[in-house]
C-alpha cells in the first residue's frame, strides 16, 4: 500500500467560470479521500478569488497568485509549494467524473507508477463543435485512438491536461521546460532518461471541454505540428515515422487531386471514402449527424494544420539548420 498524498496543481488564467466548474466537480466525488487543490492565478485580469473563496469550506484549497509565464512554469511553481508528495496536474477547462479520483488512486494502489496520463471525453453538456473535435482528437480513426484510451501504454506519453507526476519525479527532472506547446512530451522524454516509468490509467478520464473555435484549433493543431520536429532534435530516437502521417497524408490529397485531372479517379475516391467513413462513425457513436459532419472538417483541420506545421518546423530546423527559439519565438515563454 503507497503512501500518498495527493495535491491537484491546476493553472489558471482569466478563466474564473472554468474553475468554479472545475471545483463543482471536486465537490460531487465519491470519495473519502483526503487531497489538497493548488490553484495558481496565472497572471489574470480576471481572477479567480472571489470563486475559490465559496468553496474553502469544502474543500481544501490553496490559492497562489503569480505574473504570467505560461502554464509549464505555473504548474512548476505549484509543484513546488504543494503540501502532497504526488501531484495530479489538471487543465482549468476540465471537469472530473465523480469516480474521478477513487479510481485514480484505486489503480496507483494497485501498481504504482511515478507517471500517469489519463484520457479525455466530451460531456453531453459540451457544444457540438466541442465535441466534433474532441472525437477528431481522439478517435482511432484519426490519430489512432491513443489520447482517447488506447490500451497499449507502459510507453504512453501523458498530456498535462490529465497528468499525475510524483514528488520525486518532479524533483529530478525539474518539471515542466519553457516550450508551450509540447512542454508534456519534453517532460516524459526527460523522465524516460532518468528511468521513470509511465502509464496510462484508462479509467481516470477527464471530461475535457476545450474552449475552442475553428481558427484556435487550427492555431492549436498548428502549433502541435511546429513542435514535435523540436522535440525530435532535443531528444534524439524519439522520432516516429507516425509524426509525418498527417504531412503524407495531405501530400496523398493533393496526389489524387492531380490523378483526378488526369482521369485517375481512384485515388480521390480513396480519400473520399475515408472522410466518408470517419462522418459515418463518429455519427453512430455520437448518435448526432451535425457532429459526424463537424468531426469531418475538424479531421481535416486537424491534419492540415498538424502536418503544415510538421513540415514547416522540419525544414526550417533540419534542413536550414535555424534554432528553434529564433525562428519560433511564439513557442517559448520567457
Amino acid at each position: 500500500m503507497q503512501d500518498l498524498s495527493y495535491s491537484f496543481i491546476i493553472p489558471v488564467y482569466n478563466r474564473p467560470d472554468e474553475i468554479k466548474e472545475l471545483l463543482d466537480s471536486f465537490v460531487a466525488q465519491h470519495t473519502t479521500l483526503p487531497f489538497e487543490i493548488v490553484i495558481i492565478e496565472d497572471g489574470s485580469s480576471l481572477p479567480s478569488d472571489t470563486v475559490i473563496a465559496a468553496y474553502t469550506d469544502r474543500l481544501q484549497i490553496t490559492y497562489l497568485s503569480k505574473p504570467n509565464s505560461g502554464p509549464g512554469a505555473s504548474r512548476n511553481y505549484g509543484m513546488a509549494r504543494a503540501a502532497g508528495n504526488y501531484f495530479i496536474i489538471l487543465d482549468s477547462d476540465c471537469i472530473l467524473p465523480p469516480e474521478y479520483v477513487r479510481l485514480m488512486d484505486k489503480a496507483l494502489q494497485a501498481d504504482y507508477v511515478d507517471c500517469f496520463g489519463g484520457p479525455d471525453a466530451a460531456h453531453a453538456s459540451f457544444s457540438t463543435l466541442q465535441k466534433a473535435i474532441n472525437y477528431s482528437m481522439t478517435s482511432f480513426l484519426t490519430t489512432g485512438g491513443i489520447r482517447g484510451g488506447k490500451k497499449q501504454v507502459n510507453a504512453f506519453q501523458p498530456r498535462s491536461f490529465n497528468m499525475g507526476l510524483s514528488k520525486k519525479a518532479f524533483e529530478e527532472t525539474g518539471g515542466f521546460g519553457k516550450i508551450h506547446p509540447g512542454e508534456d512530451p519534453d517532460l516524459v522524454l526527460r523522465l524516460w532518461k532518468k528511468g521513470f516509468k509511465t502509464r496510462l490509467l484508462s479509467d481516470a478520464y477527464v471530461y475535457h471541454k476545450r474552449r475552442i473555435s475553428w481558427s484556435k484549433f487550427y492555431t492549436q493543431v498548428n502549433k502541435f505540428g511546429m513542435v514535435r520536429p523540436i522535440l525530435n532534435v532535443w531528444h534524439p530516437g524519439s522520432a516516429k515515422v507516425t509524426y509525418w502521417f498527417p504531412t503524407v497524408f495531405l501530400i496523398g490529397v493533393l496526389f489524387s487531386l492531380l490523378m483526378a485531372m488526369l482521369g485517375w479517379y481512384v485515388f480521390l475516391y480513396m480519400v473520399i471514402g475515408y472522410f466518408l467513413l470517419i462522418g459515418m462513425h463518429a455519427t453512430i457513436t455520437t448518435k448526432s449527424i451535425s457532429i459526424g459532419v463537424m468531426a469531418v472538417i475538424a479531421t481535416v483541420i486537424q491534419f492540415y494544420g498538424y502536418g503544415i506545421g510538421f513540415l514547416k518546423s522540419t525544414a526550417a530546423i533540419r534542413w536550414f539548420g535555424k534554432k528553434p527559439q529564433q525562428r519560433f519565438p511564439h513557442l517559448f515563454f520567457k
